[in-house]
């Protein structure tokens, strides 16, 4: 079912675009165009086809989880006017 510059006008509006009138005619064609392509592909058969992760069959490179850094918390924190619990405390801006 293709849609209607009367439907392109209202996607606008909840979109909240402010579009004229080549530009919904030029929109008008493209989400027909895309519908048409979903509505073809719906119609592809796909019983007994297994779905996919990845369209490509490739194994992942894994590596060790393992820490490279140290913990630099105390040294960030150390700075800061003021921490509790290594969290930073920051002025109340919002009134209760």
């Amino acid at each position: 079912m293709p849609l209607t510059v009367n439907d392109v006008e209202k996607i606008a509006k909840l979109s909240r675009l402010s579009l004229n009138g080549n530009e919904k005619e030029q929109i008008l064609n493209e989400l027909n165009d895309i519908f048409a392509l979903v509505e073809k592909m719906q119609s592809v058969d796909t019983d007994g086809i297994e779905p996919m992760a990845h369209p490509h069959e490739i194994a992942l490179r894994l590596r060790e989880d393992a820490v490279t850094e140290r913990d630099r918390a105390a040294e960030y924190q150390a700075v800061a006017p003021d921490v509790r619990h290594r969290l930073y405390i920051v002025p109340q801006v919002i009134e209760a």
